[in-house]
């Protein structure tokens, strides 16, 4: 349950229009609901703005489905993560309004179409080379569900450094920046040389093999001469999009 709908209840409530005791059996579900195999944060959207996210990897679709049910019961959005067409088709089947980004992975159920609130204010995703982009539509589609408006600016890494000199109007526009790049992972400071809005840079784990799966462009950003880069996990596109999200609002 998100706060609005916490609020609806509420209203309700000291309209008459809904019984106490039937408030009460809204409510019974919080703090979590226990399904057996997982335990659905449900206060999770009123503690920190936006419902649990469902990291699908290592699940079935069956547990997908039913932990996707649970919190989109008692939300208006839910979202998960490094998702198969398998767990969607299993989703689609209990949530007919979710939706399938095949490019990042996710699954996507969101009733609330209210969106840019201040339409200044976007994030501007930035990815190195095609072979980024599953990891930058994950950080691009987390930003969007959660409220924020986003742009697309890809392959346009330093081996062609005019290709992201021709996006330094969108650059210095944004009012923040997802930046990721793979094999050497220059990118993060080049933009972040350039711009004066904070930089969160994503490692991902494309490269040959003195990348180490990502490792070498890790250590780039975390060693990065540019100020305002800060640095998250390699691949995830995700806790990018997030953090960005709350930067942005």
């Amino acid at each position: 349950m998100d706060a609005a709908q916490l609020t609806r209840l509420l209203q309700e409530v000291r309209d008459g229009a809904v019984a106490v005791e039937e408030a009460v059996n809204r409510l019974r579900a919080m703090p979590y609901e226990d399904l057996g195999f997982a335990k659905v944060d449900t206060h999770r959207a009123l503690r920190s703005g936006f419902p649990e996210v469902v990291f699908c990897q290592g699940k079935t679709p069956e547990q997908v489905s039913e932990i996707m049910l649970a919190i989109s019961r008692r939300n208006s959005k839910a979202l998960a993560t490094r998702a198969t067409r398998d767990m969607f088709d299993a989703v689609g089947k209990v949530a007919p309004d979710a939706a399938w980004h095949e490019s990042a992975r996710m699954i996507v159920i969101d009733r609330d179409k209210a969106k840019h609130t201040d339409e200044d204010k976007y994030i501007l995703v930035l990815c190195a080379g095609t072979a980024d982009i599953p990891v930058a539509e994950e950080a691009f589609v987390t930003a969007e569900v959660m409220g924020s408006r986003v742009e697309r600016a890809y392959d346009v890494g330093v081996a062609g450094l005019h290709r992201l000199l021709d996006q330094k109007e969108r650059m210095m526009g944004a009012n923040v920046l997802v930046v990721i790049a793979g094999m050497e992972g220059a990118l993060s400071s080049v933009v972040g040389g350039l711009v004066r809005r904070p930089v969160i840079a994503v490692p991902t784990s494309v490269g040959y093999g003195a990348s180490f799966g990502g490792i070498a462009p890790l250590l780039a950003m975390l060693n990065s001469c540019a100020a305002g880069v800060a640095v998250v996990n390699i691949d995830n596109g995700f806790g990018a999009g997030y953090f960005a999200h709350l930067v942005n609002r």
